[in-house]
């Protein structure tokens, strides 16, 4: 069993272009890996500005293939600094079908395959449902050279139901790229509110599935939506072990200590305990008596 793992999240705003975006992020990855670091995460459409504010379709031009030039950008990288890259990116899978994607590489600079978003928003500032058909690939763990990972992206975090998914596939850690910010015309009222339930609801997936949890987050404001960064790690207790800041670029590393999980599961048995015997509701809308 692997011990400890260093991970780190890029926290970062929009560079201007895709190439200058990449260009900094590589940068960003390899100081990282200087720092230690032997898993790294991107945030969500980290290659792009946060292009979902308006529905135009002239902006599906600035989707690729996955894999693709990018990842095979990554994958280089990867291999050459012996680290786990998770790169989240806009998928052409196909004429007028496009996904909210993260590919995963390992350490050796293998492609080990992607993640599609599977809950998709719509909501002012967020018109995702134009751009992302859902996800059809499920909830999947990668065992990478570093450890067992999932990965689910943003509006994922909300649902309990995708984390215990993946930890019931085996992730140690699970990852969530994101683009999560406030409006201005909420921010004064419900901006601390909504921040507080954002990582309350994250630190709470941790606990219940005796995982590493780690959320990382755009900075910077775009159009009307101010992106509050904060990216963080949480562990098995849901105890913040570290966070970023709100405003500024940022790489946040935590070490994951994948014996004391083991150890916590052991004397927590969630997954031992549950009553898959009464779990069928799950499976529908809603529950009508």
């Amino acid at each position: 069993m692997a011990g400890k793992v260093r991970i780190a999240l890029i926290q970062g705003h929009d560079y201007g272009s895709s190439e200058s975006s990449l260009a900094r992020t590589i940068e960003h990855i390899r100081e990282a890996a200087q720092g230690g670091a032997q898993i790294v995460c991107t945030q969500e459409l980290f290659n792009l500005p946060y292009f979902c504010r308006e529905q135009d379709p002239e902006l599906f031009n600035l989707a690729e293939p996955v894999p693709g030039p990018t990842t095979e950008v990554l994958a280089e990288l990867a291999e050459e600094l012996g680290i786990v890259i998770i790169a989240a990116l806009f998928e052409k899978r196909a004429s007028g079908v496009y996904h909210n994607t993260a590919a995963v590489i390992d350490a050796d600079g293998t492609y080990m395959g992607k993640y599609r978003k599977m809950h998709i928003p719509q909501d002012p500032g967020f018109e995702e449902k134009f751009y992302f058909s859902p996800g059809d690939l499920g909830y999947k763990v990668w065992d990478t050279k570093f450890g067992k990972i999932g990965v689910l992206i943003c509006w994922d975090q909300w649902y309990p139901e995708a984390a215990r998914l993946a930890a019931l596939a085996g992730a140690e850690i699970l990852f969530y790229p994101t683009a999560i910010g406030w409006l201005p015309d909420e921010k004064a009222e419900l901006g601390e509110a909504q921040h507080n339930a954002w990582e309350t609801v994250q630190c709470g997936h941790a606990v219940a599935n005796g995982c590493y949890l780690a959320a990382v987050n755009r900075t910077g404001t775009e159009g009307s939506t101010e992106f509050w960064g904060q990216s963080f790690v949480a562990d098995f207790y849901g105890q913040i072990l570290g966070r970023a800041s709100t405003t500024e670029d940022e790489i946040l590393f935590a070490d994951c200590d994948l014996k004391a999980l083991e150890s916590t599961r052991r004397i927590w048995p969630f997954f031992r305990d549950r009553r898959i015997d009464s779990f069928e509701g799950l499976t529908k809308r809603m529950i009508d008596e």
